[in-house]
């Protein structure tokens, strides 16, 4: 499977995903205008990885920054994530700053949210 990259921009993460390179990376801080228009492709790409995944896949968080839109946009994604999880292995690794009290409090909501193994990784 194709990997997908878009670049970061201002107001837009970087998402890389690829499969062949077992690395799945969400960075930086996401603002979009629309956010709905912006991820479609992760969810276009996230449901056809779901047909034939890697037997590990850990997916990496570590956003400085992320809007109400974007957040609505991140349960999409560990929906989609925990249908992953049951035909292969799946962790979030969830990056914030020592003192980033909100970045690790979304990382913590997400964790009790989920059926999901999330490591809350400070830097």
């Amino acid at each position: 499977m194709e990997k997908l990259h878009i670049k970061v921009t201002e107001d837009t993460p970087e998402i890389y995903f690829s499969p062949d390179e077992n690395k799945f990376t969400i960075s930086s801080k996401s603002l979009p205008e629309d956010a709905i228009a912006f991820f479609h492709p992760v969810f276009t790409w996230l449901n056809n990885y779901i047909d034939k995944p890697n037997n590990e896949n850990i997916f990496t968080f570590k956003l400085d920054y992320f809007s109400t839109s974007t957040a609505k946009q991140l349960v999409k994604i560990f929906f989609l994530l925990e249908k992953l999880s049951e035909i292969s292995k799946v962790t979030i690794k969830w990056y914030y700053q020592k003192e980033d009290t909100d970045m690790y409090a979304s990382g913590l909501k997400y964790s009790k949210l989920m059926d999901l193994t999330f490591e809350l990784i400070e830097f």
